[in-house]
């Protein structure tokens, strides 16, 4: 039995003749890392700066800390909790996370009663593994309920890649993330969590007499890290999400692999400061402004162009030596009524063999149903197409 296609990609000219001589300059140098997996984007444009074996899983350590607490943060959004709750430290939390664990805590008392806010700070500033734990069994009961609600919330953001077996990072057969999946993640937090997201750059607090220290190893850089975490798993090293924002640039990095904290933050900061300094924003596309066309089957009108609903830039080397291409991805045959504002495609934007931007696209017009005559010309050419 045939299939018809699903997809249908259209080269999209106005891209192409963007890209001529004059971005074909002395190329700049290409970017070495010593990280196994890298994934570093522009926040604003979405543009992927570096992407190695971005997909390839590792285990999150207590980069797993951050879904952790985007569970947490949508759980205040929502009203399911407040800052002011009360959870009870259990002998578990106090144990597994505590003071006896010889892990990184914020010494949460056996049996006594902790703030919400207080614990969130516990876990952003000082990566205490106790916090998490009462907090994963206040709102959960336990933590492996919990964990389950966490995998469950990864894909519902889009992280199929990621699976959580706990709420610390504690070693975990079941947990595992890429490089990609944490800066999707960190991104959505920085985006939907502004009140809370201030924490990761905080340098310290005070909790029960007892100053607590943030723990991010990149915050005494100054070169404008403001989150969000680093982590360490026996036998894939050190690992890290990291965000810089500068003159209105912000980028995402997240990297794993490394052998020491040393080059862990070494290899963070000439990423950081690569990305920032070597790169310039460019105008492709205004908002409205036709990118390319979709044919439409059935309609009054056999073609309807498709706009972006917002600019269309991206964050490009200032010398690139590459020409920029792309494409109109769109599902076909796409059938009449379309109406104005209807998702229809995605228009994918490269440099070279590597997608960096994908921006979403709509029609730009309303296309009604053609006459009988319209419609089973159309369904002709839809038949010839799918015998071929």
């Amino acid at each position: 039995m045939h299939r018809l296609p699903l997809l249908v990609c259209l080269a999209v000219l106005p891209v192409l003749s963007l890209c001529g001589t004059a971005w074909a300059e002395e190329a700049a140098p290409a970017f070495a890392t010593k990280a196994k997996q890298i994934y570093m984007v522009e926040a604003k444009t979405g543009t992927v700066l570096l992407a190695s074996n971005e997909n390839q899983a590792f285990p999150p350590a207590s980069l797993a800390k951050l879904m952790t607490m985007e569970l947490v943060f949508s759980a205040i959004k929502r009203g399911e909790i407040t800052p002011e709750t009360m959870y009870s430290v259990s002998e578990n939390a106090w144990r597994t996370g505590g003071a006896p664990s010889g892990t990184t805590t914020m010494f949460a008392v056996l049996k006594s009663q902790m703030r919400v806010d207080d614990l969130v700070k516990g876990v952003v500033i000082q990566n205490a593994n106790d916090a998490c734990i009462v907090l994963a069994e206040g709102i959960s009961r336990t933590e492996g309920e919990f964990a389950s609600r966490l995998s469950a919330r990864a894909k519902d953001l889009g992280l199929s890649r990621s699976v959580f077996g706990n709420a610390t990072g504690l070693p975990s057969a079941e947990s595992r993330s890429t490089v990609r999946d944490m800066v999707e993640l960190a991104r959505h937090i920085h985006r939907e969590y502004p009140e809370y997201y201030p924490f990761y750059a905080q340098p310290d607090f005070q909790w029960n007499k007892i100053l607590q220290r943030n723990k991010n190893p990149l915050l005494g850089l100054n070169i404008g890290v403001d989150g969000l975490g680093a982590g360490f798993a026996e036998g894939s090293g050190f690992a890290l999400v990291a965000s810089v924002e500068r003159q209105g640039t912000r980028l995402f990095l997240a990297m794993a692999g490394l052998a020491s904290d040393k080059e862990r933050s070494e290899e963070a900061r000439k990423a950081l400061e690569w990305g920032l300094s070597a790169f310039q924003t460019r105008l492709l596309f205004i908002q409205g402004a036709p990118i390319g066309q979709a044919s439409v089957y059935g309609g009054s009108a056999t073609h309807v162009d498709l706009v972006a609903k917002e600019p269309v830039d991206i964050y490009l080397p200032t010398n690139n030596p590459e020409r920029l291409s792309g494409r109109i991805v769109y599902r076909w045959p796409l059938r009449a009524p379309v109406s104005q504002g209807q998702d229809v495609g995605v228009l994918r934007i490269s440099s070279g063999e590597r997608v960096v931007r994908e921006v979403p696209l709509v029609a730009s017009a309303t296309v009604g149903k053609g006459g009988l005559v319209s419609q089973a010309t159309d369904a002709l050419m839809e038949l010839m197409f799918f015998w071929l």
